[in-house]
């Protein structure tokens, strides 16, 4: 006789995924990380990143309060009726501290998932797609010649697509400035107050990149941040100025609270739109990607309400030939990173993932298996997403608070940072 899945399977009952414990690990091993963490009676546990940058107590204080005694005693492999049951079963829905701690949840389920099946995650949601995701690293200078000399650097480390940010004369502090260091824009416990040029940074950019093209030829993607900056017709304008450059997108190029503002750069200009780190579902894109609006959606994992919520957005986004671009800057753990490379390797409709190095800190913290190679990233094989994480090394950095900074024009009118 055949034996039975439960029995086949010694991990395969409703009794051995139950989950027992749910514990939210919080560290700085060089900037603040929220993980938390599932187990189930069998001894699987799965790992979720928490994180959102300048906030992160109020996420781990949503899970540890609300969340976690939730948990308790639920199938963890009813993922799907465990994510509608924190979103649908909470009143007060959406929005960036609740869809993180979805996520959080939904990955470390997925993460549990892989590891019951032995599998890793990407051939949980249907197999490979391709055999590496295309990545673009961050490059910056104080100004533009030291920009491009950083844009140099990316490619010999084997890059094929590099965000380029340089200074902006008479701005002291413009965004994506590292002088040498690795970027970290949440670097006190009470927000930085930095001053804005519009008319000076629009004067700037193109310059930037028609160095960038005279130095570096046309085979490398050039990439550019406007981080919420301008309004949609200086959208546009810039938009239109950086077309004989042939960027890979423009990122951000206006705050996407009003979805339709994006209707007029499109009218100006074909330089391809990404926009997205901030969002936390899919109504928040829904006029954006149905109008085709934009080229890319940067949605990530940790702030959307993990993968379960965004395969429905790729799916939705596929429909209107729009590709995924996620976030994936320092502020979200190697665990976020190695469950949205299982997700980049199997979405059909994948465009790139952004990577920055972490410190030899946060990979001490956080093992994985995910390598960088030849201008893509490659996940690993390991059942589930293939991070794990230290507790005991993570408990010797303790939680340091820091907050981003905010923005105000020349007048000292408040502005988007």
């Amino acid at each position: 006789m055949n034996a039975s899945p439960a029995s086949a399977n010694s991990h395969g009952s409703n009794r051995d995924r139950e989950i027992v414990d749910a514990r939210v690990i919080v560290t700085c091993p060089g900037r603040n990380f929220v993980t938390l963490k599932i187990e189930t009676r069998s001894g699987i546990t799965g790992l979720g990143d928490a994180t959102l940058n300048g906030r992160e107590l109020a996420v781990a204080s949503y899970l540890q309060d609300h969340v976690v005694p939730n948990l308790i005693g639920r199938d963890a492999g009813r993922i799907e009726d465990i994510w509608q049951f924190l979103y649908r079963g909470a009143y007060w829905r959406r929005g960036p501290v609740t869809m993180t701690a979805i996520a959080a949840v939904d990955v470390a389920l997925w993460d549990i998932l892989g590891k019951l099946a032995g599998l890793p995650l990407y051939q949980l949601l249907g197999g490979r797609s391709r055999e590496g995701a295309l990545v673009y690293g961050h490059a910056n200078g104080r100004d533009i010649a030291e920009a491009s000399d950083a844009v140099g650097r990316f490619i010999e480390q084997g890059f094929l697509a590099v965000r380029a940010q340089c200074g902006v004369p008479g701005v002291k502090k413009a965004y994506g400035i590292s002088s040498g260091k690795a970027y970290e824009p949440a670097e006190s416990e009470l927000p930085l107050e930095t001053v804005w040029s519009t008319p000076k940074y629009l004067q700037t950019v193109p310059q930037l990149f028609e160095r960038l093209r005279a130095d570096h030829g046309n085979d490398v993607h050039l990439l550019h941040d406007v981080h919420h900056r301008l309004t949609p017709i200086e959208a546009a304008r810039l938009a239109r100025d950086l077309e004989p450059y042939r960027l890979f997108w423009l990122e951000d190029a206006t705050p996407a609270e009003n979805q339709k503002s994006f209707e007029l750069i499109r009218q100006h200009s074909t330089t391809p739109l990404a926009v997205g780190e901030v969002f936390n579902s899919i109504w928040d894109c829904k006029h954006l990607v149905e109008n085709q609006l934009i080229d890319y959606i940067r949605t990530t994992l940790v702030h959307g309400g993990g993968i379960t919520h965004l395969r429905r957005l790729a799916d939705f986004a596929a429909l209107h030939q729009v590709r995924t671009g996620f976030h994936g800057a320092t502020d979200l753990s190697p665990v976020c990173m190695g469950a949205a490379l299982h997700f980049d390797t199997w979405v059909p409709n994948f465009g790139i993932q952004e990577y920055m190095f972490h410190t030899d800190e946060t990979n001490e913290v956080f093992p994985h298996d995910y390598v960088f190679r030849a201008g893509r990233l490659h996940c690993g094989e390991a059942p589930g997403h293939g991070v794990d994480i230290d507790e005991k090394l993570a408990a010797k950095f303790p939680y340091a608070p820091k907050q981003l900074p905010v923005a105000r024009l020349e007048d000292g009118t408040m502005w988007d940072w």
